[in-house]
């Protein structure tokens, strides 16, 4: 490939990678070079990223306390020179940040090089590390047209791409939703942390719906390993037609298959809903970072495209009521599937491409310019 170098800085959790991973395949698709900057944690998705460099640098966080505060700025100091003399041995022509603190250390790295940046945001609220980066970069890339944290200043810096989804769930963005007829195809699915309420809940709401509600029901529930047996008694007791697992493989497939979905609102789960276009009730996770996921939840419930039900009111005998709710009226599952659609970028990837192929050409000219 003889295309720019395209670093692509990371923090190390699916959020921040499947973004990365979607707009790395677009760029090799356009005959660029890239490379990944992560820290331990992203060195576990090396496998998404075929054709690409793949570099680690040390990461701190900021702690609540004053000596994790001290330690975790040493520790980007220490991440921001080694990112500095890796950057100068690659020369790259662009760097894009993804968030999450192991992407700062090479985002200030770059600023510092003159180096053409752009962060780009998942979350409806601008995360702590592009906060910290926003004033420094070129451009900012966002997954929804509006974005709380952002300043007055910033606006003409800001460009909305949608957020990149991976190949495998865009290529449902066809797939029609139908009304639920005699099945409900119902799909749970919750990140790992704090995922113990849906399986408490769901489980609880369901078996207090009446008997013909559910057996329409058809449910597909990921659980955490520890509470798996939990799960799949009290569906059992309740006569739930029921597959529980820790993990589906083919998750996308099932979002397709969907009449409705009850899940955690992070930045690829409302990503995802909106580009195959699916109903969802969403549980916002209370101890996200600045309450991130309830701006997400609130941007797709204010569309029409979700319900959002806070940990606070998410009871058996709500979330028992709006199911019940649901079922008697599948027009409003109908019109909530087509306003996600509606929502949904399907070609974020591209979009976020072309910016930074943007990016990249008005670097190209402005260090032209200095070196004349």
């Amino acid at each position: 490939m003889s295309g720019p170098l395209v670093i692509l800085a990371t923090g190390g959790t699916g959020g921040h990678m499947f973004p990365a991973e979607a707009l790395a395949h677009a760029l090799l698709q356009r005959d660029c070079r890239v490379a990944l900057i992560t820290d331990r944690r992203g060195q576990a998705f090396s496998e998404k990223f075929p054709g690409v460099a793949l570099h680690r640098i040390p990461a701190g966080r900021l702690g609540a306390g004053l000596m994790q505060k001290a330690m975790g700025i040493a520790e980007i100091m220490l991440g921001t020179l080694a990112a500095g003399r890796l950057l100068r041995r690659l020369r790259p022509a662009v760097a894009v940040g993804f968030g999450g603190y192991p992407s700062v250390p090479t985002m200030l790295a770059a600023t510092r090089q003159r180096v053409a940046t752009l962060v780009h945001e998942q979350n409806a609220l601008l995360g702590r590390a592009n906060r910290l980066l926003a004033p420094r970069v070129s451009r900012i890339a966002t997954s929804f047209p509006a974005v709380q944290g952002l300043k007055a200043g910033d606006a003409a810096r800001v460009v909305f791409t949608g957020n990149p989804v991976r190949p495998e769930v865009a290529q449902h963005r066809a797939t029609p939703y139908a009304a639920p007829g005699a099945t409900l195809n119902l799909l749970v699915t919750g990140g790992s942390q704090g995922a113990r309420i849906l399986s408490t809940v769901i489980p609880a709401a369901l078996a207090a719906l009446p008997a013909e509600r559910r057996a329409r029901i058809k449910l597909m529930q990921q659980a955490r390993p520890e509470d798996l047996e939990q799960v799949r008694e009290a569906h059992r007791r309740s006569g739930i037609d029921a597959e529980v697992a820790p993990f589906f493989q083919d998750l996308p497939a099932r979002l397709a298959r969907a009449h409705l979905v009850i899940a955690r609102a992070g930045a690829s789960t409302v990503a995802e809903l909106c580009v195959i276009g699916r109903p969802a009730i969403l549980v916002p996770y209370a101890l996200a970072a600045d309450d991130h996921q309830s701006f997400n939840a609130r941007a797709l419930g204010d569309a029409g495209a979700a319900w959002v039900m806070p940990e606070s009111v998410f009871t058996q005998a709500a979330l028992a009521e709006r199911i019940e709710a649901l079922l008697a009226a599948p027009q409003r599952l109908v019109a909530a599937a087509a306003a996600a659609h509606a929502l949904g970028r399907p070609d974020a990837a591209e979009r976020l491409a072309d910016l930074v192929i943007e990016c990249a050409n008005a670097n190209g000219g402005a260090m032209r310019e200095r070196a004349a």
